[in-house]
């Protein structure tokens, strides 16, 4: 943000996490306990067995409220799946302070501020986690 850099890891997890409207804590403790123990880090022999804490990892949550878009009509993006700022800023901090309790290290963005994320991709692999069944 104005050229500096907020949140910065190595080896780790980018999460970009689009909060929904209608989601609650209990969505923001089922994805941390998620992602923390995701298996998708090789292990020595080149399988994907190991969680980013097993790999000395760091984590770094970034607010996507874009990812909630519906776009199967028109040409412009709906966002009205996006909850609310008032609502989202609390689940993204309880998100983050859920992985934080399972001593990962965490670094974060900015809530609701327009930033450059730069991403260099090990993999690849690019998952989607979700908390409900669609």
């Amino acid at each position: 943000m104005n050229g500096n850099t907020v949140g910065e890891i190595g080896k780790g997890l980018l999460i970009l996490l689009g909060i929904e409207s209608g989601d609650t804590s209990a969505d923001a403790d089922y994805l941390s306990v998620k992602t923390a123990a995701l298996r998708i880090f090789d292990d020595e022999a080149g399988k994907m067995n190991l969680n980013v804490k097993q790999v000395n990892g760091a984590v770094l949550v970034v607010s996507q409220f874009t990812l909630c878009a519906e776009t199967k009509r028109g040409m412009r993006p709906s966002f009205d799946r996006a909850a609310r700022p008032e609502v989202a800023k609390p689940l993204y901090e309880t998100f983050v302070e859920r992985l934080r309790q399972q001593d990962l290290r965490v670094e974060t963005g900015i809530f609701q501020a327009s930033m450059e994320v730069s991403l260099t991709n090990d993999g690849p692999v690019t998952l989607i986690c979700e908390s409900k069944r669609s």
